[in-house]
């Protein structure tokens, strides 16, 4: 049975100012309307509401016992209409989003800190996942927006170019090559490198970047994730073909990261949302200060090179 709020309000403003008159002059409609109204939503109920005559108007058995209820009902639609209004307003709420981990090592932190500074009563759910699974937690609507790698992605998404990120050779302070600034790729072999393995959204990007010059990756190791690869340079086991974004500044003092050249091969990311999809209002507030804070952040490394 659907709620007849306009009915309600014609039952209320009846019994609250016993003449119809009065009632339809407090909603600002006609006498007619009112009565329209009152009887459709009679006639919804399957009951009489009001007994009107030609000299006076009163509320049966039944409408008596419903007043109170009807006035409880619209005030709880009422409050609940309020708030909805609000939330858009004041973009309050509860945002889930999807991002590959090395983004949300680096980057997300700080626009985290950002967005609950100004939005202190809404709660942020991350899906850390590979580019695949970002884009599956969006589709399958379990996150509102998130984001991945920009050269994978599934024809279903919005894509908004995010951030640009290089590959960098990391390795520890007392590594033979830790002194050198950048290094081509031809000159990795020899070294106990450890690199992204197949299952890595990583190893298909180095892959067709090396392909032109015939380069191959000369490993020793293969990781599926770059936090994993940073962990074992850091106790030095090898040096590690990593984005710099993998590693974030201060948590491994001892780890150098050397420019890859001859080519220079990066990555970039981007904000994916479902094609039509209307974010909720804190979900938006939330997308649009990543994009703002991304811009100084791109400049930033486009400075660096």
């Amino acid at each position: 049975m659907k709620v007849d709020m306009l009915g309600l309000q014609a039952f209320l403003a009846v019994a609250e100012h016993g003449s119809f008159h009065a009632g339809a002059d407090s909603l600002h409609i006609s006498s007619t309307a009112l009565t329209r109204r009152l009887q459709n939503l009679e006639a919804v109920l399957g009951v009489r509401l009001v007994e009107r005559t030609t000299r006076s108007l009163a509320l049966t058995a039944i409408g008596q016992n419903f007043l109170p209820q009807a006035r409880r009902l619209l005030a709880d639609i009422s409050s609940a209409m309020l708030g909805i209004r609000e939330a858009g307003q004041a973009s309050r709420g509860n945002v889930t989003l999807a991002c590959v981990p090395t983004v949300g090592v680096q980057f997300l932190p700080a626009v985290i800190q950002a967005y609950s500074a100004l939005h202190p009563g809404n709660h942020i759910r991350i899906l850390d996942h590979s580019s695949a699974g970002v884009a599956g937690a969006i589709l399958q609507r379990e996150a509102e927006f998130g984001i991945s790698i920009a050269e994978s992605y599934d024809p279903a998404l919005e894509r908004v170019p995010l951030l640009d990120d290089r590959f960098v050779l990391a390795c520890r302070d007392d590594h033979p090559l830790a002194r050198r600034r950048s290094i081509a790729w031809s000159q990795l072999e020899g070294h106990a490198l450890i690199v992204p393995g197949p299952g890595s959204s990583n190893r298909p990007l180095l892959d067709a970047a090396l392909a032109p010059s015939g380069l191959n990756l000369p490993f020793v190791y293969e990781v599926q994730r770059s936090s994993t690869a940073v962990g074992l340079v850091a106790q030095g086991v090898g040096a590690a073909v990593v984005p710099r974004l993998a590693v974030q500044a201060g948590t491994y003092p001892r780890i150098v990261l050397i420019a890859l050249a001859q080519p220079t091969v990066r990555r970039s990311f981007a904000l994916l949302s479902r094609k039509g999809a209307v974010l909720s209002p804190a979900a938006q507030a939330l997308y649009r200060l990543i994009l703002s804070m991304a811009r100084p952040a791109r400049g930033r490394r486009a400075q660096a090179g």
